[in-house]
């Protein structure tokens, strides 16, 4: 990063985001006790708008992702590509086999400290306030990761992200922000609470004995229920795939937010804990969480 601050072609506009990032990268080691290392010292220009394209699948009649399974991360409700052309391909031969899909593109991806993740053009430019809820997010995935546990992975980062940045706002002096901050949080929390609902009410539809044409019936009313007023968050083609792809980071999120309410606001507690619940059989893990 010091080599893009240092050349004269630099823009201001990346220029002043270059520096906010610096403040973000060691507020959060300083501040949220996130891993301080290499990571988000460097910045690179991918030339895309996204990171990475995540395919999401589940079957017409479930709300349980299919899981894809790789060497290092183990079993995610995922899989991600650095092509759209390839996401799309795999999209497809995922529908050809009957499931239900949906592609998401992804600014930003952790390696999981394994290597030094840097900066992305692909979210350099976003609000302040976003760039920091991303690196938060990512760093966080270094300090706890379980796996075979998509949804506590991403419900944790999330989790950090939200607080980290309500806590960096307000360390910059940034009043204005924070409030705004904290009421988008409100709308987010009621969306992710509208959606669970759905996902509950749907997860019964299923478990119904109907006819596959009565099922899609009720299934689409649960869909345009979801949607009516809320046309910007959900989209016309939202399925089960969809639904699994917001599920996934938000369904465990308030269980992490009383944890650390419990823990007095405390970082260290709440992380100490989170590492004890991850530790734990998926089972317990899932009790612990409840």
């Amino acid at each position: 990063m010091d080599v893009w601050l240092a050349e004269p072609a630099t823009g201001p506009e990346l220029r002043a985001k270059l520096e906010t990032a610096q403040r973000v990268r060691a507020f959060a080691s300083a501040s949220l006790g996130l891993p301080d290392n290499g990571s988000y010292a460097a910045y690179a220009e991918l030339g895309r708008p996204f990171a990475v394209w995540n395919v999401y699948a589940a079957p017409e009649f479930s709300v349980e992702p299919k899981s894809e399974c790789f060497p290092f991360a183990g079993c995610v409700s995922y899989r991600g590509f650095f092509s759209e052309a390839r996401a799309r391909e795999h999209a497809a031969r995922l529908r050809a086999e009957g499931l239900e899909v949906f592609v998401g593109g992804v600014p930003a991806y952790s390696t999981l400290g394994k290597f030094d993740d840097p900066l992305l053009s692909t979210f350099i430019r976003r609000p302040d306030e976003q760039i920091a809820r991303l690196i938060f997010h990512e760093l966080a995935h270094q300090l706890v990761y379980v796996r075979d546990d998509t949804t506590f992975n991403e419900s944790f980062a999330v989790a950090v992200e939200e607080e980290g940045v309500r806590r960096w706002l307000e360390a910059e002096g940034r009043g204005r922000e924070a409030a705004a901050w904290r009421e988008a949080r409100a709308r987010r929390r009621e969306f992710a609470a509208q959606v669970a609902e759905t996902r509950s009410r749907l997860a019964a539809l299923y478990r119904q004995r109907l006819a596959p044409e009565a099922m899609r019936g009720q299934k689409h009313i649960e869909f345009e229920r979801l949607r009516a007023g809320r046309e910007a968050l959900v989209p016309v083609a939202a399925n089960n795939a969809w639904l699994a792809s917001v599920a996934v980071y938000t369904r465990l999120v308030p269980a992490f937010e009383r944890m650390l309410a419990a823990s007095g606001g405390d970082l260290a507690a709440f992380y100490a804990r989170v590492k004890e619940v991850a530790s734990l059989e998926p089972q317990a893990r899932a009790a612990a969480l409840r």
